[in-house]
């Protein structure tokens, strides 16, 4: 095996580094591993830029391996890329839609065993990435709300066993019970699928299918299959917005007659002031935004039993 540069976050419990140390003990069976923890996109840039050939392998949750991608987009190293990931993180998403193991020891010897699968990208019209999704109304106001409470909730308990994984669904309650309806016009390789005259409960573009801990936002969503999917939601009453909550919670809600499901390569959506939730990083309010489709802009080594 190559050498490897195992990016971790300075900021990390003792549990992590617990996990971590025994992962470490995986890979080091099979190959040289240096160990370098980062706190800020400074110092992330400076153990890129002494990467050199090594095979850099992402010690975190779906928001280091954003920051990892994204700063190797930025530093144009990012084609040719081979990562590994070892899913430290609190809702694993992008793991769990690669079929990654969530235990530790388990994904370390994917590292050692599997083979690299190209990955596409998100690329927004001001060249920010999305590696797994992004989604605006209720989903990204859900994550908002969420995330206050995934923070309050993660000091209660010990290490990684706390109740901040609650802060998801807490949030998706609270945009449930006072939703944010929005008037957007949103386009999918140029054509108009729903217009400011129609108000929508969210949208969702997905790379990936998973969000908040498994939720399957985007259900047919591959990484790897050179195409976005775009979901559009109109569950706008209160009986609606049961019946499509009860429906995500399973990864059905396509089948309803209020949503909107369809694949491209280019999205855009513009109108009344609306929030982003891009990879759990929240912003806004925007006006308009748009995303294109980067085909296999790096590989990810996943396991055996993946396609390639």
């Amino acid at each position: 095996m190559d050498p490897l540069l195992v990016i971790s976050n300075s900021d990390a419990g003792t549990a992590d580094e617990e996990s971590l140390a025994a992962a470490l003990k995986v890979l080091r069976a099979h190959c040289s591993v240096e160990v370098q923890a980062t706190s800020d996109p400074g110092e992330l840039d400076s153990a890129l830029h002494r990467a050199g050939s090594r095979r850099i392998v992402v010690a975190g949750g779906d928001g280091s391996m954003h920051a990892v991608v994204a700063a190797l987009h930025k530093r144009h190293d990012l084609e040719g890329a081979v990562l590994g990931l070892l899913p430290l993180g609190t809702g694993n998403d992008f793991a769990r839609a690669n079929e990654i193991p969530l235990d530790i020891e388990e994904a370390a010897q994917v590292i050692c065993d599997g083979h690299p699968r190209p990955m596409d990208l998100l690329v927004d019209e001001v060249g920010e990435i999305v590696v797994n999704n992004v989604h605006v109304g209720a989903g990204a106001v859900a994550s908002k709300r969420g995330a206050k409470w995934k923070t309050r909730l993660h000091a209660v308990g010990v290490g990684k066993v706390n109740l901040g994984k609650l802060g998801y669904p807490i949030g998706a309650l609270s945009a449930w019970v006072k939703p944010p309806f929005i008037r957007v016009r949103v386009e999918v390789d140029g054509e108009v699928v729903t217009d400011l005259d129609h108000p929508i409960l969210m949208m969702a573009v997905g790379n990936g299918p998973k969000v908040g801990g498994g939720t399957e936002l985007v259900p047919y969503a591959d990484p790897g299959d050179g195409k976005i999917d775009v979901m559009v939601s109109y569950a706008i009453g209160p009986l609606a917005r049961f019946g499509y909550g009860a429906k995500l919670v399973v990864g059905r809600h396509p089948e309803r007659d209020d949503v909107i499901y369809l694949r491209g390569t280019s999205v855009t959506v513009s109108g009344e002031e609306f929030w982003v939730s891009a990879d759990g990083e929240i912003y806004g309010p925007e006006r308009h935004r748009s995303w294109r489709l980067q085909r296999a802009a790096y590989s990810l080594v996943v396991p055996a039993s993946q396609p390639g």
